[in-house]
């Protein structure tokens, strides 16, 4: 099957910066989009931003100009790049992909087990 894996997450304070890596594994032939969702304590999950196989980015306006996700499609991995962090984007945040894999048709959707971000001085 196909595994996503978190990493990155942790304590920074308030203006300071966090990389969240995402790698995916398994018996994967295409990658449709990567994407980050983020849940704080009695919130919903929401979107936070995505990147699509042809490179296509998109953020929700939280994060827009602070946020930036990139991906090294060799290694089936997506990084976010957090700049100027706020507290209340204290939560955990989740990896979530649209995956094909072999003897399937069409895209699987997958999630990570999701990383801690707490932004307190």
């Amino acid at each position: 099957q196909v595994q996503l894996v978190e990493s990155g997450g942790g304590l920074v304070q308030p203006g300071g910066s966090l990389r969240l890596s995402c790698a995916a594994s398994g018996r994967i032939l295409n990658v449709n989009f990567i994407a980050w969702y983020r849940q704080a304590p009695g919130k919903e999950r929401k979107l936070v931003a995505r990147i699509t196989s042809d490179g296509t980015t998109n953020y929700a306006d939280s994060g827009k100009g602070r946020f930036t996700v990139s991906r090294d499609s060799a290694k089936n991995t997506e990084y976010m790049q957090m700049d100027r962090l706020k507290p209340e984007e204290k939560a955990v945040y989740y990896c979530n992909a649209d995956v094909r894999i072999p003897y399937t048709v069409g895209f699987g959707n997958y999630w990570g087990q999701g990383t801690q971000v707490t932004v307190s001085s």
